[in-house]
């Protein structure tokens, strides 16, 4: 990789970082779609897992919350790590072409309608029952497309969870999407334990985590409706560039 190439690469993982840092999403989402304009997605894939991981991993653990979110979630993100295993081992993986276009038309509706002030509500009888059936659909996309929003994010927002709860809850989720995302790409072949992968997941942390800490300040600093607009905002721009590249590409 050529010193353009790398600082290219250091720059769409700032980028990527501070979306989420803001939003609390679309790390991979936005790495996967302007990664793969320089490099296969299996490789790029490979690049963001350590990012996606410990980013997501720090976004669950240094909330106010841990034991609260994770008595509550735990079993969502259990059925996200089937989920993720068997859509990237089962369903073709990255390699699949339908799961891309689903995912950005999905997410690029809801995010339109949440920005139009409709409301979405998960009634509390149903959230022992839909959590992880909401799990193994986030996993299945996980899978087969290295995104782990959908329909984890929008599930969650319409639990009615405050802000921070609603961050770590997704933090939750997608370190769980990132872990099998990880055995499902190893189980494919892909060499992510050689010392050159290693080394260049390991040196993406360095922008990720720079990108992320310039967004979480952005987020403690705005108020809990622009949250909520940047929130939907952030889902409709994410769904429209994986459909884009869905059907361009």
């Amino acid at each position: 990789m050529d010193l353009l190439s790398l600082f290219l690469v250091a720059l769409v993982l700032v980028l990527a970082g501070l979306v989420k840092g803001v939003t609390a999403m679309g790390l991979p989402t936005l790495g996967m779609g302007l990664l793969s304009l320089l490099m296969p997605p299996a490789e790029a894939a490979a690049i963001l897992l350590a990012p996606t991981l410990l980013t997501n991993i720090v976004q669950f653990a240094t909330g106010p919350r841990v034991g609260v979110v994770l008595r509550r979630f735990w079993l969502m993100a259990l059925t996200t790590f089937l989920g993720t295993l068997i859509g990237g081992l089962w369903f073709g993986g990255l390699e699949s072409h339908l799961a891309p276009g689903v995912l950005g038309a999905t997410l690029f509706l809801y995010g339109l309608l949440g920005l139009g002030r409709f409301s979405f509500h998960t009634p509390a009888w149903a959230e022992s029952w839909l959590s992880p059936v909401m799990g193994v659909a986030s996993g299945l996309l996980t899978g087969t497309t290295g995104v782990t929003v959908m329909p984890a994010a929008p599930y969650l927002q319409s639990l009615g969870l405050e802000r921070e709860d609603l961050v770590q809850a997704m933090g939750l989720s997608f370190s769980a999407g990132s872990v099998g995302l990880a055995i499902a790409l190893s189980g494919r072949g892909a060499p992510l334990t050689s010392w050159h992968a290693l080394l260049v997941t390991g040196a993406a942390l360095i922008p990720a985590f720079l990108g992320m800490e310039i967004g979480r300040r952005v987020r403690m600093a705005i108020s809990q409706q622009t949250f909520r607009n940047f929130f939907f905002a952030g889902l409709s721009l994410l769904g429209a560039n994986t459909l884009v590249r869905a059907v361009v590409f």
